[in-house]
């Protein structure tokens, strides 16, 4: 039973969409008579499915002997083909790690606790159905994100936690101030679109794969046989750094943090929680291709010291 959960651990992000989903049926016209708060019951009730169901999976990773040596020598994978065509194949790849049930587990997790705050705390609001709903789909959205080995993917899902940010900070969106915050985190995160995908779309030509792991082994491919990296893939490697750093409120674009203060408290404590320190998470991906680049060592001490210094 425990290993076909630990299996099966990919529909982790899906219970959470799932509730994001169902949330829509609260739209003005659909479900009136009811009330918004069989919405927050519901979406509380899948993120406790979700981190149920990651927490049973890594128990069963760390219980089973074989199934523990497979994580780790032999992980498993899933995907699927979205486009394949001229030679070039675009696909959602993903890998059952340690790390990404750690990850998962951690981050259901605080969504657990936050959304019981939130019952508490938005008792007399009628926006539980946008609220919990955004809270939802961003939980999805990290779920997600640790655990696909797409480049690509990984990109287009930062893409869907800015819309997630954005949503969640425009939530009380008739307060002007509200208004101003979710715009000005909005705009801030393009810089960091922006940057990541010239790094994105850059890396293909050069590299050849779109694959963590693939990069993974053309960097070891490089160091071990003393080759000289291509032409300017150092620049490569800065945007792909650059661009977490403006996605998630890193030293210097974390001025709008303060205004993003105006959404309701449950939000704020989870964005510091999680978001603010996922930057260095997604950028540690990097690090096999990192670690053979001057610069981007350099780089790396420029984030780092900064970031203790702000962090408390």
């Amino acid at each position: 039973m425990t290993v076909a959960v630990l299996q099966t651990a990919w529909l982790v992000p899906l219970y959470p969409l799932l509730a994001a989903l169902l949330s829509l049926l609260w739209s003005p016209g659909l479900i009136s008579r009811m009330g918004p708060r069989p919405a927050g019951y519901i979406n509380l009730l899948m993120v406790a499915v979700a981190f149920g169901h990651s927490l049973i999976a890594l128990i069963a990773l760390h219980t089973n002997a074989r199934a523990g040596a497979e994580a780790l020598y032999r992980p498993l994978g899933f995907g699927w083909t979205w486009l394949n065509t001229g030679g070039l194949r675009v696909g959602f790849d993903g890998l059952v790690t340690e790390q990404a049930l750690i990850a998962m587990a951690l981050i259901t997790g605080l969504h657990l606790l936050v959304q019981i705050y939130a019952i508490g705390y938005l008792e007399m609001d009628w926006g539980w159905p946008r609220f919990f709903g955004s809270l939802s789909f961003f939980e999805a959205g990290l779920c997600a994100l640790v655990l696909t080995d797409s480049v690509f993917f990984s990109y287009v899902i930062l893409e869907l936690l800015t819309l997630g940010t954005y949503l969640i900070v425009g939530t009380w969106y008739n307060q002007p101030l509200v208004v101003k915050g979710a715009r000005d985190a909005f705009l801030t995160k393009r810089i960091g679109d922006l940057i990541l995908l010239a790094g994105v779309i850059a890396l293909l030509p050069v590299a050849g794969t779109w694959n963590f792991h693939g990069l993974q082994g053309w960097a070891a491919d490089i160091i071990n046989n003393g080759r000289p990296l291509p032409a300017g893939f150092q620049l490569i490697l800065l945007a792909l750094i650059a661009g977490p750093m403006g996605k998630c409120a890193q030293i210097p674009l974390h001025l709008w943090l303060d205004e993003a203060m105006e959404s309701p408290l449950p939000s704020t404590i989870l964005r510091n929680a999680v978001v603010v320190v996922g930057g260095p998470g997604y950028s540690c991906a990097w690090s096999p291709c990192s670690s053979s680049a001057p610069s981007c060592r350099a780089c790396w001490w420029w984030w780092a010291v900064p970031r203790q210094w702000w962090l408390p």
